[in-house]
């Protein structure tokens, strides 16, 4: 039981004692700083229920925590606030309990619990992952695992978007300009090899533009009649026909794509459960508008479109098929909606990670979902991301001009390694240990830099910023974690249970209570689906650990039981960091 479970059914039995009420919950923060005491009970809500006065009404409470609770050994009261100071003897045991757990937080599901299924990546078979992508696999990857952690069956997926207009723009280009080239023929990884296809597709597009507009056309005329949009148009309606010359093209450039794609997930460090690709659950999507237009939900319009109308919901009409048949996103979306539950019949629930540009989309496919009888749609939640930033401006696919994904990977170990062998951290490692480490540092100061902010809001990526040894970054998390194990590999590590006899130094005292909370965040970050919660948390322990480090010996205590305790606090925090890190997909490691 927590120590506000304890509490919190001591307060009621106060309160039906001591004013023959009864009261619900119990509202509790952090004591402040500045006040004696580990935990403070909020008196005013209380208020509504107990008349009289705050001071008088925490003073009591107070005084019969200390009488019948043993966990409880003084209470001070600040206006509506009771301060309550906790028995060192509490977190003696409590600590106990967790030392030796190594997977101390993290939840198994129960039996028969629904599972979950987390959708990241999703990229288009046009172009290679930039930026953009990264921001969005961390995020899935890292909500995927601590929903796991939470104690919720989970299963990983991506929509792969290998159909539709933009790739065939690609495939027009390359049909084009390509002369025979492959990944093998140019050394070029397969889905940078489509996207410069894809690039010098707009350049076309443009120069067609351009060229009707002199000609008097309007710009919207223009962007529809241009021949090389009109070509591409025609090969999508061969695909859908099943063209087997386009069919063909079609599967050898996603293959390309899909090989290069492996690379950078595997750099990356994320994974996937299963796979979906829109060239497959679009057909399911196609059958049930048509069920759709039977039971009401859809329409046709004189053009034969086929549409939901959402104006009594707040929403607009939204097309779900094209007047030539042709599907659209939403198509797509409630296909592979559809086929993921037929797959999997166990998930109750999906997360879709995706960026806020598409809100509206999803609050429109929730609810058309609804409208088609899925119960199943009540559970379904649109993580929503802001788009990340560049010191240079705003990135643009089909003007080259984004951050690619593997370029990036390949700077932040380089920037690594720079700053490491400026601060001469890594004497004695031979080359191959460096490129190692460097890779390790980099990728997690990128992903600590990206999940510690919370995902609604936009980022600004600087990535020298990110590697920092010192403040709020990953290399610092890191390099604390790496400092703990030279502790132990100094320590003859001690495991036997610490004397609940024993005084704590303040400074123990607060690693322990920090790491009491780590459950907690685990679950409040799961529901929240933030992996922010548990970067700001890890962040927070390592402080607490520093200042711990700075203020009392380790290995050169008063005695050797309290060494044994101080070692065995430390392994502690360091598995509570790599725990957390792993919930973020940061390896730490063993020595900088």
């Amino acid at each position: 039981m927590s120590l506000q479970d304890i509490l919190s059914q001591a307060v009621k039995q106060a309160v039906k004692t001591v004013y023959g009420s009864d009261i619900e919950t119990i509202e509790f923060q952090s004591t402040r700083r500045e006040f004696a005491g580990d935990i403070t009970i909020v008196i005013f809500p209380m208020l509504r229920i107990i008349k009289g006065n705050p001071v008088q009404i925490g003073e009591s409470i107070g005084q019969h925590l200390v009488d019948h609770v043993n966990e409880v050994k003084a209470y001070n009261v600040v206006k509506g606030f009771l301060n309550i100071e906790i028995d060192d003897s509490y977190y003696v045991s409590f600590f106990n309990d967790i030392s030796n757990d190594l997977n101390y937080g993290i939840v198994k599901p129960k039996k028969g619990e629904k599972a979950i299924m987390v959708e990241y990546s999703s990229p288009n078979t046009n172009k290679p992952l930039h930026l953009g992508h990264i921001r969005n696999n961390l995020l899935g990857y890292s909500v995927a695992e601590i929903l796991k952690a939470s104690g919720k069956p989970v299963y990983k997926t991506q929509i792969i978007n290998d159909r539709g207009i933009h790739i065939c723009k690609s495939m027009l280009a390359w049909s084009r300009y390509g002369n025979g080239a492959t990944p093998e023929s140019t050394g070029l990884k397969g889905d940078k090899l489509v996207g410069n296809y894809y690039v010098k597709f707009d350049q076309d597009y443009k120069k067609e533009i351009e060229a009707l507009i002199a000609e008097g056309k309007s710009e919207e005329e223009a962007k529809k009649q241009a021949p090389i949009m009109l070509e591409a148009q025609e090969m999508l309606l061969k695909w859908e026909a099943g063209d087997e010359a386009v069919v063909a093209l079609w599967k050898k450039m996603n293959n390309w794509v899909y090989d290069g794609f492996d690379i950078t997930y595997k750099n990356l460090g994320v994974d996937f459960d299963c796979l979906y690709y829109e060239s497959k659950t679009y057909l399911l999507g196609k059958e049930f508008i048509v069920q759709g237009l039977k039971q009401g939900v859809f329409f046709k319009k004189d053009d034969g479109s086929v549409w939901c109308d959402l104006t009594k919901d707040g929403l607009d009409e939204k097309i779900v098929l094209r007047a030539d048949g042709t599907a659209v996103y939403m198509t797509q979306d409630i296909g592979t909606a559809i086929q993921r539950i037929k797959d999997y019949p166990d998930v109750g629930g999906m997360v879709y990670t995706v960026g806020n540009e598409q809100d509206y989309h999803f609050k429109v496919l929730f609810l058309i979902l609804k409208k088609l009888g899925f119960d199943w749609a009540e559970n379904l939640y649109h993580l929503s991301y802001g788009m990340v930033d560049l010191p240079s401006g705003k990135m643009k696919s089909r003007e080259g001009t984004v951050v690619d994904a593997d370029d990036l990977l390949e700077e932040m170990a380089a920037t690594a390694g720079q700053i490491s062998e400026e601060l001469g951290k890594l004497d004695g490692y031979s080359d191959q240990e460096k490129q190692e480490l460097y890779k390790i540092i980099g990728l997690g100061a990128l992903k600590y830099f990206i999940l510690k902010v919370d995902p609604r809001k936009r980022i600004l990526f600087d990535p020298k910023e990110s590697i920092d040894f010192q403040g709020n970054t990953g290399p610092f998390i890191q390099y604390t974690y790496a400092r703990i194990q030279s502790i132990l590999r100094k320590a003859k590590r001690g495991s036997s249970k610490v004397s609940e006899e024993i005084h704590l130094h303040e400074k123990e005292k607060s690693l322990v209570k920090q790491l009491e909370v780590f459950p907690v965040v685990i679950q409040n970050a799961a529901n929240e689906h933030s992996p922010a919660l548990i970067a700001n948390y890890t962040y927070d322990l390592v402080k607490e650990f520093n200042s711990f480090y700075q203020n009392v010996s380790i290995l050169a205590a008063d005695s050797d039981d309290l060494i044994d305790f101080r070692v065995q606090l430390s392994a502690a925090v360091a598995n509570t960091i790599k725990n957390a890190f792993g919930l973020l997909g940061i390896q730490v490691p063993e020595r900088m």
